[in-house]
């Protein structure tokens, strides 16, 4: 019988439905079924598994952002009890000394005062370990870790975890460069999940940056696990065998290649065309995607059969300015979304379209009424994923209107 763990998956706020799914679809590639799907919380989702179920999930979640192995969980009083629980782990079956090691805590209503205070006696409790059976004890690199050690606190307890990721699980090890603020590769993997959208649907997105959204979608498509391009933390555990990564690397089979395009994009920026098209060649995409440089509001549907467009406009992404209700948006971003909005009624009859963005007063700009908005954090970030549904006829109310009616 294997040893049995306990995980937690952190994801962005907003995804942890969809993450909950997708750990269920991981779960299903393996039979028998080995990892367990249990509770969400605000911020991500449990489950239970082997070893290698962590492998599997660090290889295939597109939406999680890391893959923590819990160590130990009770309740505490102050930060003497922490290191006490700490001190008790077998690290040593994980890593040795000679790794580099980093902690970071997070805390929800936690009584304690310093949460310094506390990283540092859960560090301190590592090493000392350490140093109690071989006289030595890991250093701390704050900056490239082996190992990455993640305390969280709450009200009543204390859980210790170890991260099996490295790095955070959106760096797919594909960008080669970014614009400003790209849009993180898990979060974007989460609203392609909201969208509805799957692999064979038209896709457009009209102002596509250094292409997040197109490259999460064009490897669905290709069949390209998001980890394939990486490496991971569990690579340099004393427990990890390298034949069982291999085999699960391994049991990935590519689809076909589209014969026909149905996922495209543009931006007003060459710049970012040729940029998105380096980062497509980067992340292993051998079908056409086509792309143009041209304004949002130039736009026309791509594909006769309708689809869905789904994008993150940066226009007026002045971030404290644009979710904060005291400014007025400024003329460019009137005009422009006025603009854009003639375009969506006049030329994507029957889309739905998706719009991702930290201005909740976007609707509005565009004078049309969403169908759903979904609430999602961008970091601290508030931000909404408002669905507009392109009902056909649109154009043809619009150009019955009397022109003062505007």
């Amino acid at each position: 019988m294997k040893t049995r763990y306990s995980y937690f998956c952190p994801c962005p706020r907003g995804l942890e439905t969809a993450l909950a799914e997708e750990l269920n679809e991981i779960a299903d590639l393996k039979s028998p079924k080995t990892i367990h799907v249990h509770t969400q919380v605000p911020g991500g989702v449990h489950f239970s598994g082997e070893i290698t179920d962590a492998y599997r999930v660090n290889l295939h979640s597109r939406i999680a952002s890391r893959v923590l192995l819990r160590m130990a969980h009770g309740g505490y009083a102050n930060e003497n009890d922490i290191y006490d629980m700490t001190l008790e782990q077998p690290w040593e079956d994980w890593f040795g000394y000679h790794h580099t090691i980093r902690v970071d805590v997070t805390a929800v209503k936690s009584p304690l005062k310093s949460l310094e205070f506390t990283t540092l006696k859960i560090k301190d409790a590592i090493c000392d370990r350490f140093r109690d059976q071989f006289t030595q004890r890991p250093s701390v690199d704050t900056k490239q870790p082996d190992m990455r050690i993640v305390g969280f606190l709450d009200a009543h307890n204390f859980t210790v975890y170890l991260d099996t990721s490295g790095e955070a699980l959106f760096k797919r090890g594909w960008r080669l460069e970014t614009g400003d603020a790209p849009l993180r590769e898990n979060l974007a993997a989460g609203l392609l999940r909201t969208s509805g959208w799957k692999p064979g649907i038209p896709l457009f997105d009209p102002m596509c940056g250094s292409g997040t959204i197109l490259i999460e979608a064009a490897q669905m498509v290709a069949g390209i696990p998001p980890g394939m391009r990486r490496e991971f933390a569990f690579e340099k555990f004393g427990s990890f065998v390298e034949e069982e990564w291999q085999d699960i690397k391994n049991s990935i089979r590519a689809n076909p290649l589209p014969t026909e395009p149905t996922i495209f994009g543009s931006d007003i920026s060459g710049d970012m065309v040729i940029m998105t098209r380096n980062n497509l060649n980067k992340a292993g995409i051998k079908f056409e995607v086509p792309l143009k440089q041209i304004e949002a509001q130039e736009i026309k549907a791509p594909t006769e059969t309708p689809g869905i467009l789904l994008t993150n406009p940066p226009y007026g992404e002045r971030i404290g300015v644009r979710g904060d209700q005291s400014f007025e948006p400024d003329d460019l971003a009137r005009e422009f979304f006025a603009a854009f909005s003639s375009t969506l009624k006049q030329r994507f009859s029957g889309w739905s379209v998706f719009l991702f963005t930290a201005d909740l007063g976007l609707p509005k700009l565009l004078r049309l009424k969403e169908s759903r908005k979904t609430p999602f954090f961008n970091g601290a970030l508030e931000c909404r994923l408002f669905r507009f549904d392109m009902v056909a006829g649109f154009n043809r109310r619009e150009a019955a209107k009397p022109k003062d009616a505007e």
